[in-house]
């Protein structure tokens, strides 16, 4: 049965409106719901109301949070939810509590779990982290703190123009996620602050780190067993620890590393600049097809590392060698100054040697003069300019 033109069009309009509609997202204020802008009331409430109900549409939504201080304690906000284009859009500043015995031994401050679709737009993450570094750094028994922001087992996530400040622990956390893109995050903390890597990634794939900058006290990124397609592009780190895979192979059965690219970074005056390092002791883990690519180092400690001793306070690894196994990795493109003489080591593993080691093109200078390099157990080539000489 044919209908007449002016019903095909009706349909057709109504058709239209009803996708606007349901496209139009639904905005909820936490400031409409209860939470109070002056850094001191409790807001934790407003914000997990914010996200009940922004969680329960089905269609998209925004929580907004104007200008101004939110405190808030532990805040889980937890899916699966009924939409998945959720945006936390930040004008302002969310506050942890500057008690540190708050959070405690929580581990978690801010969590996103099981959630999918979920995007946060600006603000600054205020950790009060202070307090505890400075108990820790007193040698008192202290908590362990609390990780600024954690996103657990969830699946499309978009972190932008984020700023974390002054973490208890790591900033940021991304953990049993599958495609997530982090870019212009800053994270700002004293180099001197314990345990405050500014972004550590385990047991995820397909995630993106874009244009950010890292300050902090330990790794800038640390890269856990389990990570697969990691594309970081455009970091400056420092103060810091540098970029690290690792550490790795910690427990004996353990997913591998694969799969990274890590180009166009600067690090001014870090620990480190591009390390690779895993326990020295058995495991099945490895970490394979590593692309290091456009590095500047300015007074690095150790430029190009890659060290499977670790052993940190001497316990459960003397005697033993690394079962984690390193191969493909490419340095190419690296150049700049460091701090120490040796400014390319390879201290690889005696039981698994590291295995097609690349460098290409690499410049680094110690004192204006040619630095050194240093190779246990390690097997691969040089092409092009290598300054030091490769000990490959």
């Amino acid at each position: 049965m044919a209908y007449p033109k002016s019903s095909l069009v009706l349909a057709v309009l109504l058709s239209v409106f009803i996708s606007t509609v349901l496209a139009t997202p639904m905005t909820y204020s936490v400031v409409s719901l209860g939470a109070k802008a002056d850094g001191k009331t409790d807001s934790t409430r407003a914000f997990v109301s914010a996200w009940t109900k922004a969680c329960a549409s089905v269609k998209p939504a925004i929580i907004y949070v104007p200008a101004g201080r939110f405190y808030l304690r532990q805040v889980v906000f937890s899916g699966p939810c009924k939409n998945n284009a959720i945006i936390m859009r930040i004008v302002g500043t969310l506050v942890a509590p500057s008690d540190y015995r708050v959070l405690g031994n929580t581990g978690k401050w801010l969590v996103f779990e099981h959630v999918d679709g979920v995007t946060i737009s600006g603000g600054v993450l205020d950790g009060h982290g202070t307090g505890l570094w400075a108990c820790k750094a007193s040698g008192n028994s202290c908590p362990s703190g609390a990780s600024t922001l954690q996103f657990s087992n969830s699946n499309n996530i978009v972190v932008r123009a984020l700023t974390s400040l002054n973490s208890q622990l790591f900033h940021i956390v991304v953990n049993g996620c599958h495609n997530v893109k982090m870019q212009g995050v800053r994270v700002i903390a004293a180099g001197n602050s314990p345990n405050t890597d500014g972004i550590h990634v385990q047991l995820s794939s397909s995630v993106t780190i874009l244009d950010s900058k890292i300050g902090t006290g330990d790794d800038c990124i640390s890269i856990g067993p389990g990570t697969t397609n990691l594309w970081i592009e455009n970091v400056a780190c420092g103060p810091g620890h540098g970029i690290s895979i690792g550490s790795l192979g910690k427990d004996l059965q353990e997913t591998g590393v694969k799969n990274v690219t890590i180009k166009t970074t600067t690090f001014t005056g870090t620990q480190n600049g591009l390390r690779i390092k895993s326990w020295g002791r058995p495991s099945n883990g490895f970490a394979r097809n590593i692309l290091f690519q456009h590095a500047v180092m300015m007074n690095v400690q150790n430029p190009i590392v890659i060290d499977q001793n670790y052993c940190p306070s001497n316990k459960g690894c003397p005697g033993q060698f690394s079962g984690v196994k390193i191969s493909d990795v490419t340095y190419q493109d690296i150049h700049g100054t460091s701090a120490t003489e040796v400014a390319v080591k390879f201290d690889c593993s005696p039981g698994n040697p590291c295995s097609r080691i690349r460098l290409e093109n690499v410049k680094l200078t110690y004192k204006n003069q040619v630095a050194q390099a240093s190779c246990s157990h390690a097997d691969g080539t040089s092409t092009g300019f290598v300054q030091p000489t490769s000990c490959l």
